[in-house]
């Protein structure tokens, strides 16, 4: 009987995969204060399974995401929406972003004209294999699955973030 063999195939494949994956750890998060928003629902359950080069693992906090071991990049979905600022802002994929780089080559970046907001940290330091992420890689991969959340203001200026009138 072919069911048998094709049986013990998947059942060695879903071994395989437990293995594998019990060798990552859980990335300790903190939710936001709106997590619970059915939008963060809808932007986290479409994030990707890789991001700039590094594989998506399990957070502890709801409407979170991780990328890499150590994490490079962590996603939190409904923080509170930022007002003006005076940081740069740069639109990617038709979503503003606020970039705070005060402490490069780790960067913060918040959705602009966005609710509920999603920030991202992002670490591009290089590590011991050489690796590190791209700020554009990350966005480019986030941007489209963050456009679902509802526009309510967008950047003026490039330069900065100022709510549209």
């Amino acid at each position: 009987m072919r069911v048998l063999p094709s049986l013990i195939a998947f059942g060695l494949a879903m071994v395989a995969a437990v293995g594998l994956t019990g060798c990552t750890t859980t990335v300790d998060l903190d939710p936001a204060e709106a997590a619970n928003d059915p939008l963060c629902a809808e932007v986290t359950s479409n994030l990707p399974g890789m991001v700039s080069g590094q594989a998506r693992r399990w957070t502890d906090a709801q409407a979170t995401g991780a990328w890499g071991d150590p994490a490079k990049v962590l996603l939190t979905c409904g923080v509170e929406p930022p007002g003006p600022t005076t940081l740069p802002c740069q639109d990617v994929a038709g979503v503003d972003w606020i970039i705070d780089d005060s402490d490069a080559p780790r960067f913060r970046v918040t959705t602009f004209g966005r609710t509920p907001a999603v920030e991202i940290y992002l670490d591009t330091t290089a590590d011991e294999n050489g690796d590190g992420v791209s700020s554009r890689d990350v966005l480019d991969a986030l941007s489209p699955i963050v456009s679902v959340l509802p526009v309510d203001g967008q950047c003026l200026d490039r330069g900065e973030a100022t709510p549209a009138p």
